[in-house]
């Protein structure tokens, strides 16, 4: 078990290094930084709140969790880092931080997009899903609060490009589904 959590926590490591350091080849535009402190802090918060907790060195809120319930979350876990990286890829120059404003913006509509309209937001809470079901259910305050953020930088996200563009993303937007395909 305690293999287990420290081989999701490198991959973590591994996948925020990634998304961190890929932020320098994308278009030029407006971050929104200074907006969300608070949520940032909360993160920080709650990720040092599940330290404390002893999350990561393999102790689990499920009582002797079964292999088949870490082969699970281990399964939903490298599955959604792997939608989140494809989208990322897929998006190119116009992936940006939730609520960035891109110069010269592009919609994309295929790819992981032609089912979902924010897979990277699905890809990264599945991951965290995953990382519960495989680790610990602490993961899930995470999850929830991820979850809570990336609804509402999808909403707000949409909003500004139903008003970037007009015609294209309102039909995009009725034939495919926000966060999970063929449900929501």
């Amino acid at each position: 078990m305690a293999a287990v959590a420290i081989a999701i926590l490198v991959i973590w490591i591994g996948f925020w290094t990634y998304w961190l350091a890929g932020s320098a080849r994308v278009k030029r535009g407006q971050q929104r930084w200074g907006q969300f402190v608070g949520f940032r802090v909360a993160i920080i918060l709650i990720v040092l709140l599940l330290l404390r907790l002893k999350v990561f060195k393999g102790q689990n809120a499920f009582a002797h969790n079964p292999w088949w319930l870490i082969g699970i979350g281990l399964a939903v876990f490298l599955l959604g880092l792997a939608l989140a990286v494809w989208a990322k890829v897929y998006l190119g120059g116009n992936w940006g931080y939730p609520m960035a404003r891109k110069d010269n913006p592009e919609l994309v509509t295929t790819g992981p997009y032609r089912k979902v309209r924010h897979p990277i937001y699905t890809g990264i809470i599945l991951g965290m899903v995953g990382t519960a079901l495989a680790v610990s259910l602490y993961w899930l305050i995470v999850a929830a609060v991820f979850g809570a953020y990336f609804l509402y930088s999808a909403v707000m996200e949409e909003r500004y490009m139903s008003g970037l563009f007009p015609d294209a993303y309102p039909p995009y937007k009725h034939s495919t589904k926000m966060l999970v395909p063929f449900v929501l």
